[in-house]
């Protein structure tokens, strides 16, 4: 018996975009089951495939149009593929589905898709995501929303599947009038290499641009939002002692953050500190990751994030924000900082012997292969849609 799975929330696939999107790509593209068979909503005005249904990575894909209502337009996005997904298990009477929402924000709706789907004995998974609720970027009353529909969400799942032990310990304590059922499948990694050299015309092309010397620069690479306290990450790097450049990779627009910033620690001033812009070149970017001298990370309310995941597998040093999420993922491979102290991190982390930075490299390494790697997360995920109610 063949499984269906179809997956709502991701942008869609080919992935040119976030997380949730390089999971899909990543679960499709690896699949070893012969039993479960996918189907993955993509947002028509992104998608490079315009018609109304695709095969990529043998999954049916599924175009939803979605009109331009502003910040709703998530959530419209996920009810449509949610519409669309019923009309077809009704019309093709398919039995015991699974619908796997990815991200919880349609929980005002889900409790009515949910008796839908119950009358084909289909199940509601749901991946919960990391905190939206605590993003910075939201005005209180969406922060509310958040919560409310994160509380829905939780309450109508038949399953909730945390990317995070931390993310998967809060459902249990803030949601435990519900009893919900919950399992701990992380998202994955790879340790392959980069393909390139530093004799490749597109790296020299970019170090020669931006005037970065390999190992000779700290690095971050995330979304370029306040809560993942690029604040405090220029602030502490302008009081550390470093001769090196801090390379920052995101899509910076000259924006009000980016102005406050600006304000607040001055740091246009510093000539070590570079704002590069994005770097969609994935090899270009492996290979920048490689060649830095460390990764600071600073996310603070995500789950188990994918740029944490990267950096762990191919820089060989990484400072993190001493949070639950990030110390659950990195343990014993990387050094911890708080927000008033990351210049002595930093500073500490210019005396290391080789042979230390070398120790964490491994560590780090290992722990993703380990735990992290999409042939452990794929299989997890399979054992997980193929078993028996």
């Amino acid at each position: 018996m063949v499984k269906n799975v179809f997956i709502i929330g991701a942008k869609g696939i080919p992935a040119n975009y976030g997380g949730f999107e390089s999971f899909v790509e990543q679960l499709t593209a690896r699949k070893e089951s012969k039993n479960i068979h996918y189907y993955v909503a993509c947002r028509r005005d992104l998608s490079e495939n315009k018609a109304d249904t695709f095969e990529y990575n043998d999954a049916t894909c599924f175009n939803v149009d979605v009109p331009d209502v502003g910040p709703a337009k998530a959530i419209l996005y996920d009810v449509n593929a949610f519409k669309w997904t019923m009309n077809y298990i009704k019309k093709n009477n398919i039995q015991n589905a699974i619908v796997y929402v990815l991200a919880c924000r349609m929980g005002p709706f889900i409790k009515h898709f949910k008796k839908q789907l119950q009358q084909y004995n289909g199940t509601l998974f749901v991946n919960p995501d990391g905190h939206e609720w605590l993003r910075a970027k939201w005005s209180m009353p969406v922060r509310k929303y958040w919560k409310y529909s994160e509380r829905l969400m939780v309450k109508h799942a038949d399953l909730l599947i945390c990317d995070s032990q931390n993310i998967e310990k809060y459902i249990q304590n803030d949601y435990k009038q519900y009893s919900p059922k919950t399992t701990y499948i992380a998202y994955g990694s790879d340790i392959i290499k980069s393909s390139l050299t530093d004799t490749d015309q597109v790296v020299t092309d970019w170090y020669t641009k931006h005037a970065v010397k390999l190992n000779n620069y700290y690095l971050i690479v995330g979304r370029f939002v306040p809560e993942n306290n690029y604040e405090t990450m220029i602030r502490e790097f302008m009081n550390s002692a470093t001769d090196k450049d801090l390379v920052i990779i995101s899509n910076v627009e000259k924006n009000k953050f980016y102005a406050d910033l600006q304000n607040k620690t001055n740091f246009e001033s510093d000539p070590r500190i570079k704002f590069v812009g994005t770097v969609y070149d994935a090899e270009l970017l492996k290979y920048i990751r490689e060649n830095a001298f460390a990764y600071l990370h600073g996310h603070e309310v995500g789950g188990t994030n994918p740029s944490l995941l990267e950096a762990l597998s191919s820089t060989r040093l990484n400072l993190l924000l001493d949070v639950g999420f990030n110390k659950e993922v990195g343990q014993d491979g990387a050094l911890y900082w708080h927000k008033n102290d990351l210049a002595k991190v930093i500073d500490y982390s210019e005396k290391l012997a080789l042979n230390e930075v070398e120790s964490f490299n491994q560590v780090s390494s290992e722990r993703i292969n380990d735990a992290f790697s999409w042939h452990k997360i794929v299989t997890d995920y399979e054992k997980t849609f193929t078993m028996e109610k």
